[in-house]
């Protein structure tokens, strides 16, 4: 939907997830062997990836200043189980995070959410206002206040709706 560049580092993947169902149209990509695959899903682990995918998109949706859309586990409870594991290299001492094997999704997104913090691009990573779209999106405006994912589309679409509401 959006015509945006990913959003940085492990956000991408963040994004990604998020951006698997079209609100819209009610297409979802986790109905699919191939977009199961790309996020390295079973079958049997699509209903978790589901409610991770719309407990990121209400914390986006916050990023943006919206409402949640819908009621959801608090990302902060299912990211607590995300085993996690330090490594650190001996060679020149760095330091990361890296998603555990048995929740390797849930981890790696975890693992996503940490770096993004340190790194200060978190809370660019919103959702789109419109209601019918809630697209992820990284906001690199420079202020920090972008508001829908395209303006070309849901920008446009707000815009005109306003327009006519006035008339």
């Amino acid at each position: 939907m959006s015509e945006r560049s990913p959003a940085p580092g492990g956000l991408a993947l963040v994004e990604s997830l998020v951006n698997t169902v079209d609100l819209e149209s009610g297409a979802d990509s986790l109905d699919t062997a191939e977009g199961r695959e790309r996020f390295g899903l079973g079958q049997d682990e699509v209903a978790g990836a589901r409610e991770l995918r719309e407990s990121l998109r209400v914390t986006l949706l916050a990023h943006a200043g919206h409402p949640p859309h819908t009621a959801v586990t608090p990302l902060g409870e299912l990211l607590a189980a995300a085993p996690l594991v330090l490594t650190v290299t001996e060679s020149d001492g760095s330091a990361a995070l890296a998603a555990a094997d048995d929740r390797p999704l849930l981890s790696r997104v975890a693992a996503a959410v940490a770096g993004s913090l340190v790194a200060g691009t978190w809370d660019r990573l919103k959702a789109c206002e419109a209601v019918d779209c809630h697209w992820a999106y990284y906001d690199r405006s420079p202020a920090g206040r972008g508001r829908w994912c395209s303006m070309q589309v849901c920008g446009a679409r707000a815009k005109m709706r306003r327009y006519r509401a006035k008339g």
